[in-house]
């Protein structure tokens, strides 16, 4: 069948077969074309709704988009929020790896105590993101806000330190693990190194120039064979790339301390353990593993003797941490520029009491009420060394540090939090 336009338009235009039809259907015609005038038009308005509409959807989109963004309003407000002190002669504090174990816990602590706090973490998956996720949760409802960025971004350190007058950088993000940096150098070098001098710079630039604590490790003791390990022993035996990236951070820091100012405490962290605690640490993938029914791997050092590391739990890691924050003497530099000499400081933050692997494997066994599946073999060469042992004597004399928990009432917190995060019902994991 024809279409409209093909039965009343002219097969050659401008000419008629018949005047006689034409001129009897002229009001038709007048009216038809009236008629697709209004079609038209009402095509046209129902174009540009849509068009209004889509533009409208478009709009709602990118403001809900640009309000997650760092740099804008939005997100400059909750920066804003987040670091308002609310104690007298508090504190400001931006803590870097504010997502992992030690800087939520750190971070936690600061907020509920008055200061304020903001978090940056870039949630890489070195272990299982969500466990940092789940973490950032417990630190939304202390109204701490945590930014998704990397410390090696320039312009977003800027832009942090242009909205808030940070007192104090907590700087606790870095590659951590021993074993993976035979797998992933680079990482190491990318976080311990290069995000360390980005931080410090940023620091340095900052106006006024906060006070830095950030973590080192004890690691940096190495192959040193004299323990208990002090400060002042030598650190230039690294048996890690970990370890030699932490070292070279305490060099580093202790650079920018000399030319430009800042105040600089560097903390050697003695194996941390305890709730929301890192899958890759032994006692957490033991417990794992024990619970699973499968077999577990323990270490044993040179002529058979066992390994030995001084836990140290995490209560115990926060006072040490908050403590240095509050004894932290002021940066003495402006724009970049030392105005005097700037406090420097490193301290070890253990517990004292070094445990064997096998009887902490007997504690987890106690505490699961599960038989471990034991494979005993000969350490490997991967960066591990066989003992840890801190003296603590200077941070006791400087930041009243005293640890308090011992690692058999440490490790029952730590199983009671995992049995409930992972969803384990104490009575069905007995055997």
């Amino acid at each position: 069948m024809r279409g409209l336009e093909e039965e009343f338009i002219p097969s050659t235009p401008g000419k008629f077969k018949d005047k006689t039809y034409y001129s009897g259907n002229r009001q038709f015609h007048r009216c038809f074309a009236s008629t697709s005038t209004m079609f038209l038009w009402a095509l046209f308005l129902l174009a540009l709704t849509a068009s209004y509409l889509s533009f409208q959807s478009f709009m709602d989109s990118g403001t809900r988009y640009l309000s997650s963004t760092w740099g804008s309003l939005h997100w400059e407000k909750q920066v804003r929020d987040s670091a308002q002190i609310h104690r007298v002669n508090g504190m400001s504090v931006l803590v870097t790896g504010a997502a992992g174990f030690v800087g939520s816990h750190v971070s936690i602590a600061l907020k509920k105590r008055g200061d304020g706090v903001v978090g940056i973490d870039n949630f890489n998956n070195y272990y299982d993101p969500s466990l940092k996720k789940a973490r950032k949760n417990l630190l939304n409802l202390q109204n701490v806000f945590v930014i998704e960025g990397d410390i090696n971004d320039v312009h977003l350190l800027a832009k942090l330190f242009d909205i808030v007058a940070f007192t104090h950088v907590m700087h606790l993000a870095a590659q951590a693990g021993v074993r993976y940096a035979m797998e992933n150098p680079k990482s190491y070098v990318h976080s311990n190194i290069a995000g360390l001098v980005t931080l410090l710079e940023a620091c340095k630039n900052a106006n006024p120039q906060p006070a830095i604590v950030w973590a080192s490790s004890s690691s940096v003791y190495g192959l040193n064979e004299k323990v208990p390990f002090s400060e002042s022993d030598r650190t230039d035996q690294p048996a890690s790339l970990y370890a030699a990236t932490k070292k070279a951070g305490e060099e580093i820091t202790h650079t920018y301390n000399h030319i430009y100012g800042l105040s600089i405490t560097g903390l050697r962290f003695f194996t941390v353990y305890g709730p929301w605690g890192r899958p890759d640490m032994a006692y957490f993938s033991f417990t794992r593993n024990i619970l699973q029914g499968k077999p577990i791997t323990v270490y044993r050092g040179k002529n058979r003797v066992d390994l030995a590391r001084d836990f140290t739990y995490i209560d115990d890691i926060v006072k040490g941490c908050v403590g240095s924050l509050d004894t932290a003497g002021k940066s003495t530099g402006s724009g970049g520029k030392k105005r005097g000499p700037a406090m420097f400081r490193i301290f070890n933050l253990g517990n004292t009491s070094p445990v064997t692997v096998p009887m902490m494997v007997a504690m987890l066994e106690k505490h699961l009420k599960v038989k471990a599946k034991k494979h005993v073999l000969d350490m490997p060469g991967n960066g591990d060394v066989p003992f840890t042992h801190a003296n603590i004597s200077l941070a006791q004399k400087e930041l009243g540090y005293k640890p308090t928990t011992n690692l058999q009432t440490g490790l029952g917190k730590f199983v009671r939090w995992y049995l409930s995060y992972y969803g384990y019902r104490q009575e069905k994991s007995v055997k």
